[in-house]
Order: structure tokens, then C-alpha cells, then sequence
């Protein structure tokens, strides 16, 4: 009697309602995590955890419901880190942007300051063309940066502004060189 009670017992778990609670629950998480970003700033845990909601579904489709359950969990809680991770990473992400920036800006400065040397000296007129296209090119470069700042595209603001010192650097040296010379000339 008593063994045909656990069988019972046991024919009564495997046989029990999808884990829908636990699998609504993962949902929710994921629409949260997603919400703070993490697609963006923790796309691997993020898209594990979708990918464990996909198979507790599919435990679920088979009938295997305490897989259904453990995937939903897992889920729920790969959704929840996801979503403290880019909460981090997105806040280290705005920092590092918002220097980018700031550097960006320093070296448009110096360019500037470098572009009006070279015109006092009466550098040739090719050298500063070169040098106005590219703080023309950099200007719209960080007008771009900081339009993705604004949207909250902390990562694409970083990349288009980390760009910027490297296009002014060539067109520089010109300008610098052309100022010197410049100069030397006058004497």
C-alpha cells in the first residue's frame, strides 16, 4: 500500500502543471534587463538567458516539466544579473565616453590654436586647407559623438570620439611645422 502511494506520488509530480508562474517571472526579467540595457552592455548574459527561457518552453512542449521549471529559473536569474551588469557597465561606459569627449574637444582646441599659428606665419594655402577639412571633419565627428551621448549610445559616442585625436594628429604636425617655418622666415 505504501509503495503504491510514492508511486503515485511520483507519477503525480511528473505528471504536474508547467512551471507558467516561474516561466512569466523569467519574462518579466528579461523585458527588465532589456530595458536596462543589456543587449547593449551584457549581451552574453542577456542572450543566455533568453536562450534558457527557449528551452524551458520547449521542456514544457515535451512534457518535461522539472527541466521546465529549472530552465526558468536559470533564466529569471541569468536575466537579473544581466540586468545589474549593464547598469555597471553602462555607467563606466557614460565615464569613459564623457572623457573621450573631453579629449576630443582638447584636441580641436589645439588644432585651432595651431590652424590660426599657421595662418599668422602665411603657411602655404594647401597645408591650411588640410588642416580646416580635417577640424571641419573632427567637428562632425564630435557633433556625432555627442549625439549618441545624448541618445544614451554611451559606446557609440565613445568610438566616434576616440577617432578624433587621431584624424587631428597628422594635420597637426602640419600646421605646427608650417607655423615654425613660418616663423624662421620672418627673421
Amino acid at each position: 500500500m505504501l509503495s503504491l502511494a510514492v508511486l503515485a506520488a511520483v507519477a503525480g509530480a511528473a505528471c504536474g502543471d508547467p512551471p507558467d508562474k516561474e516561466m512569466q517571472e523569467a519574462q518579466r526579467a528579461i523585458d527588465s534587463a532589456r530595458t536596462a540595457g543589456a543587449e547593449q552592455y551584457a549581451q552574453d548574459e542577456f542572450t543566455a538567458a533568453i536562450d534558457a527561457l527557449k528551452r524551458s518552453h520547449d521542456a514544457v512542449a515535451q512534457r518535461d516539466y522539472r527541466q521546465a521549471l529549472n530552465t526558468a529559473l536559470d533564466a529569471r536569474e541569468r536575466a537579473q544579473t544581466a540586468a545589474k551588469d549593464a547598469a555597471s557597465r553602462k555607467t563606466t561606459a557614460r565615464t569613459d565616453a564623457t572623457r573621450a569627449l573631453a579629449d576630443a574637444d582638447a584636441g580641436l582646441h589645439e588644432a585651432r590654436a595651431k590652424l590660426r599659428a599657421a595662418e599668422a606665419a602665411r603657411a602655404p594655402a594647401r597645408i591650411l586647407s588640410g588642416g580646416r577639412r580635417s577640424i571641419d571633419s573632427s567637428e562632425s565627428a564630435v557633433q556625432k559623438a555627442r549625439t549618441a551621448f545624448e541618445a544614451g549610445d554611451y559606446l557609440g559616442a565613445m568610438a566616434t570620439a576616440r577617432g578624433v585625436p587621431g584624424q587631428l594628429n597628422a594635420a597637426t604636425h602640419d600646421l605646427d611645422a608650417a607655423a615654425s617655418a613660418g616663423g624662421r622666415r620672418r627673421r
